[in-house]
């Protein structure tokens, strides 16, 4: 081992023994960068030049609530490389001496992306593309290569669009997706020790993109490209709702043997910002930490700045905003503590259930459907109020409902002409539960509600491969002459073949046959309208037997 990576080791083990302290109610106000490392993760945060020269409280938020930082665009190339062989890295340096000065990791980010890429690179050949790419990760990685501080790069960003198809971007164009492995292989030879990782958005949860990255990133490492991680950004927003199977995608890509972690979390809101959005948020950030804590190869999470002030969101989405978890003036939000509190919940103890929620108030009640609302709970114990669970009165056991982040919810996928007693438990970050609410009564109608011949659905089968394949999207049309305010969809899988994920549907299963049902969010479709969901299945090796003959209702 080199005297250099010896450093970085004993570096990062002063880092984790520096903030390994047992957490007990009398630091239950402790920093965030506490909390994690007791937990055995780093609290990132990325870093902009101007505050953090400029701007005393940036500096010192900074420094005492995060163990690892990211340039936001200090290390990107049209900072490092504007010109053809002209390098400067004073940006670069500064979040690095900053990082060394608090105790803190550093991530590159990033080395080869389609974006903020100077045009000198774009024009060229593919034989000196090709050349200044490598030359480009040789300078940048070598620099820091020493320094212990410098762990992990983002070595490629974004190869993949929102379908799962290759970007076609001007590196994939030029070169072919050859050249990710290439970037790799050159960071591998500029820094022998550093973690390198692939990074993309709308991978958090189980989707076709998803499937498309862990696909690239299974083959690459069976050609021996030397792939160390995954990055997954967490660029959130409320009114989308919450990615479905985060905690489970995070796993199927630690079970390949890579790192994984959350790298440029956020969660915007539409303006202007009010306490049920703040609420919804706190338990968006609960729910990606709680995801990582749960997987042991999830190394940390970076949110992506940490104070409105100066977030990229309201200059990118119009409209947009306060998606961090400081306010414009530096005071912490909910969804500070919501994060504060999923990292201190492995050391500190919460045994106080959240109060009981008010009376459900049934509401737009189809024959599949019915809208609830309630009072809220409060939560006094600590791990903060994450959320709702809806259960159906029913004798021993009582099923569950439905879910949700909001004293609000719409329950789908209902029997027609049916009566239902409901109630509702509130829970908290640590797990516990409220009493339960008074229960509220009401009955689906007989009409109104999908029936047969009101909607077709078709399904395509995007990516196959030797064991699985991913069918996206399947296509729901209403072609009813009424409005319909929920859908349901059935197939029949060939025999050995079993679901292993879904996206944009909430889906059962009962031996071959498979429902999915619509989310809340694209339940309700007009005369002609439509929408479309996804899921990805396993088979036998060898098989090549696909799905058909969906029905809709």
């Amino acid at each position: 081992m080199r005297s250099s990576s010896l450093l970085r080791v004993l570096t990062l083990l002063g880092m984790l023994l520096a903030f390994l302290v047992p957490a007990t109610s009398a630091e239950a106000s402790g920093p965030l960068r506490t909390h994690a490392a007791g937990r055995g993760k780093f609290i990132g945060t990325a870093l902009a030049t101007g505050p953090l020269s400029n701007e005393t409280q940036y500096r010192t938020i900074a420094g005492q609530e995060f163990n690892q930082v990211t340039a936001e665009n200090a290390m990107k190339w049209e900072s490092t490389e504007p010109s053809q062989g002209q390098f400067t890295f004073s940006g670069a340096d500064a979040i690095v001496d900053f990082a060394t000065q608090n105790n803190q990791q550093v991530h590159g980010h990033t080395l080869v992306w389609h974006s903020q890429t100077p045009g000198w690179v774009q024009g060229l050949n593919a034989t000196a593309m090709r050349s200044a790419m490598q030359n480009h990760i040789s300078q940048v990685v070598g620099r820091y290569a020493s320094n212990p501080a410098v762990v992990s790069w983002d070595v490629v960003n974004e190869v993949f669009d929102d379908n799962g198809n290759m970007r076609t971007s001007f590196w994939y164009n030029t070169l072919g997706s050859s050249y990710i492995a290439d970037a790799f292989r050159a960071a591998r030879a500029a820094d022998s020790n550093a973690r390198l990782c692939i990074n993309d958005y709308n991978v958090e949860g189980i989707n076709a993109k998803s499937t498309a990255m862990y696909n690239l990133v299974s083959s690459l490492r069976q050609q021996g490209v030397p792939v160390d991680c995954v990055g997954f950004q967490g660029h959130l927003a409320i009114q989308y709702g919450f990615p479905g199977q985060v905690q489970q995608n995070l796993q199927r890509f630690a079970d390949l043997g890579v790192q994984v972690r959350i790298t440029e979390l956020d969660v915007r809101m539409q303006m202007p910002r009010d306490a049920t959005k703040d609420t919804t948020q706190a338990t968006y950030y609960r729910n990606v930490v709680n995801a990582c804590l749960a997987v042991t190869a999830c190394a940390g999470i970076t949110i992506w700045g940490f104070t409105d002030r100066y977030s990229w969101v309201g200059d990118t989405f119009p409209g947009e905003g306060a998606a961090l978890i400081y306010n414009e003036s530096y005071q912490q939000k909910p969804s500070y503590t919501a994060v504060h509190d999923a990292l201190a919940g492995g050391t500190s103890t919460d045994t106080t259930p959240p109060t009981t929620p008010g009376t459900p108030s049934a509401r737009n009640v189809t024959a599949n459907s019915a809208g609830l609302t309630w009072s809220a709970s409060t939560d006094s114990g600590g791990s903060g109020l994450a959320g709702y669970n809806v259960y159906r009165e029913q004798g021993a056991t009582d099923p569950l409902l439905g879910q949700s982040s909001t004293n609000s919810i719409t329950l789908t996928g209902l029997s027609a002409a049916t009566q239902y007693q409901v109630y509702v438990r509130a829970r908290d970050g640590a797990g516990n539960l409220s009493g339960n609410s008074p229960v509220a009564t009401f009955t689906t109608t007989t009409g109104g509600g999908p029936g047969p011949g009101g909607c077709t659905a078709t399904g395509t089968v995007q990516t196959q491969w030797s064991n699985g394949y991913v069918v996206q999207p399947v296509t729901v049309t209403n072609t009813g002459t009424s409005a319909k305010s929920g859908w349901t969809v059935t197939v029949t899988l060939p025999a050995g073949h079993t679901v292993t994920g879904s996206w944009n549907a909430a889906l059962s299963v009962s031996g071959q046959t498979v429902t999915a049902r619509n989310m809340g969010y694209n339940g309700n479709l007009a005369p002609n309208a439509g929408t479309t969901f996804g899921f990805q299945v396993s088979r036998p090796n060898g098989d090549t037997q696909t799905p058909s003959g969906y029905t809709c209702a």
